[in-house]
């Protein structure tokens, strides 16, 4: 799961450099035809995803049904998991340009390549690592663990005078969250073996949330506070704080179920 959503990364790598090099030699003015060009690999994907085989994740019949599956209280905190992880990355993201031009003031050219660019690189990073290592890794403990990296990485790019240290935050936040939306699904997994599908497109639907609120959040603080983008991150930082407390429960409330 979480190799598989390395590539993800890789692509939003390969995005914004191909980005970059076209605004470069064409200018920002035509950034209109860089969408039109960028807009033909989903036009492929209408194709690619005809072929690709369909696996049944639980047998006809076997399922929850999605009643059953509302009513669920460990579902609930899965999807509290989902809506953080989703916000607790994007929120940085997002925003990871915008952040190196005002914070270093620098041109977007290097902004996006030393925001946005090098947070989706050190999330692979920790994808690929995981992937690698996941036998050996308690999966809770890494996602507390990077729960507590992604609030100490917030804190950095909103406090930090330095805006050397700022951006380090920034990339660091990227290595953080790498675990956090591929983990939950794993947990969800485990948790709910009869979800079926409703299941993981109920969770995606939660992070897809989480995936607005973050930066949004972000955008509207910084607006609130006179454009100051550093207080926007600061309020970010209750996302990761969230899925840590999402993360406490899920494991009580499990551990005192399987004790029932």
């Amino acid at each position: 799961m979480s190799l598989l959503h390395s590539f993800y990364c890789w692509g939003q790598v390969f995005v914004v450099i191909a980005s970059t090099v076209f605004f470069s030699v064409f200018g920002l003015k035509n950034w209109g035809i860089l969408a039109c060009l960028w807009a033909i690999i989903p036009l492929f994907n209408c194709f690619f995803f005809s072929r690709v085989p369909i696996k049944v994740l639980v047998e006809e019949g076997e399922s929850m049904s999605i009643k059953q599956l509302l009513s669920n209280k460990i579902f609930w905190l899965l999807a509290l998991l989902m809506m953080s992880a989703g916000a607790s990355e994007l929120g940085m993201s997002q925003w990871a340009s915008a952040f190196a031009e005002s914070g270093l003031g620098v041109s977007k050219t290097i902004g996006d390549l030393a925001g946005p660019c090098a947070f989706a690189l050190f999330m692979g990073s920790t994808r690929v690592f995981f992937g690698k290592y996941s036998e050996k890794i308690n999966l809770k403990r890494f996602m507390f663990i990077s729960g507590i990296l992604c609030i100490v990485s917030y804190l950095l790019a909103a406090l930090s005078k330095n805006p050397i240290l700022a951006l380090v935050g920034c990339s660091l936040c990227g290595l953080s969250v790498g675990i956090m939306w591929p983990g939950s699904l794993s947990l969800a997994s485990k948790a709910l073996k009869r979800g079926g599908t409703a299941l993981f497109a109920f969770l995606a639907l939660a992070g897809d949330i989480g995936c607005s609120i973050g930066p949004g959040l972000v955008g509207v603080v910084s607006e609130k506070t006179g454009e100051n983008l550093q207080n926007g991150l600061l309020a970010a930082t209750i996302f990761p704080f969230i899925l840590i407390l999402g993360l406490i429960f899920n494991s009580r409330f499990i551990k005192v179920k399987n004790d029932l």
